[in-house]
């Protein structure tokens, strides 16, 4: 990435100005960065250990488990560092790097919940083509294929931010690195940026948002259509639910943040919606999981068991 800037550090604004609420806040963002990677490190254990578990469902599960804990990496960290710390600088290099990060885990974890919904249509709605449709090899390429998808979308970020002049104030309006702050401290021409995060950003959220709850809308006709028992509607509704609600938790915050434009009157409300998607939902997935999962919560207790 060629740096053409006089910038070398960024400023970064605390999560609140009230000093007082700082190391209440750390206490309580470390509590909660904690509870996301053991609870997403349990959940990545129990998936790959347990046989009983190795199917397209969990797979995936798996991946998002993965992801949750590396997404929440990317900015937790640094943000409790700045909340003991008066100088709350972070590098250029490992601004772009953030947000390269960011952006890379975030589109694959939005694109994955696609894959999920889709799964979960496949099984409930063509159950006789389930292992058809959805067997091992077609899963394998559909992860990574988000996967890939996701990490060049971000590089397109991270280039072409890289590549603006920052020759004013060093000050972001939010508490990590993330393009649109960026972009309010460039220098020049920045339409093209616009265009990536308004268009291509956007369309690569707007969609898998789509394409989720239209998944999750066929499930809910066929089943409505199609259940031939109370028990057997129940029993696909609940199965349904945990993945719908982590659906909802992600994209409804994550959407509203890219697709208005960047204003600082905005900024406050993106950061609520920031630390919902990434430091409030990751933490949330493992636990609505395994409380409305009996396969995940079966097999937790099987792993308990044989290490005591």
């Amino acid at each position: 990435m060629l740096n053409r800037t006089s910038v070398t550090e960024f400023l970064l604004l605390p999560v609140t100005d009230i000093q007082v609420l700082q190391p209440v806040l750390f206490v309580v963002f470390l509590a909660i960065y904690i509870v996301n990677v053991a609870g997403n490190a349990a959940i990545l254990m129990v998936v790959i250990s347990d046989p009983r578990l190795h199917s397209p469902m969990y797979f995936f599960l798996g991946n998002l488990s993965c992801l949750d804990i590396c997404f929440s990496t990317v900015t937790l960290p640094k943000m409790l560092e700045n909340f003991l710390s008066t100088h709350k600088a972070i590098s250029f290099l490992g601004c772009i790097s953030q947000l390269h990060f960011f952006h890379f885990l975030g589109s694959t974890e939005s694109m994955l919940l696609t894959v999920m919904g889709f799964d979960r249509f496949v099984a409930i709605c063509k159950p006789l083509h389930y292992t058809l449709i959805m067997n091992h090899r077609v899963c394998i390429q559909m992860a990574v294929t988000v996967w890939i998808f996701g990490f060049v979308h971000a590089l397109l970020h991270s280039v072409m931010t890289s590549r603006l002049n920052f020759c004013g104030s060093n000050h972001i309006n939010h508490f990590f690195c993330d393009v649109k702050p960026l972009l309010e401290l460039a220098c020049g021409n920045i339409e093209l940026n616009e265009w990536l995060l308004n268009t291509v950003t956007g369309t690569i959220a707007m969609s898998s948002c789509f394409l989720t709850f239209l998944s999750y809308f066929y499930i809910i006709i066929y089943l409505f259509f199609k259940a031939r028992s109370c028990s057997m509607l129940h029993k696909a509704l609940s199965t349904c639910a945990s993945h719908f609600l982590v659906v909802v938790l992600f994209y409804v915050p994550g959407v509203f943040v890219y697709i208005h434009p960047a204003s600082s009157s905005s900024m406050d409300q993106d950061q609520i919606n920031a630390i919902m998607y990434n430091v409030v939902t990751p933490v949330l997935n493992p636990l609505i999981y395994t409380l409305r999962n009996k396969e995940v919560k079966g097999a937790l207790k099987r792993m308990i068991s044989r290490s005591q």
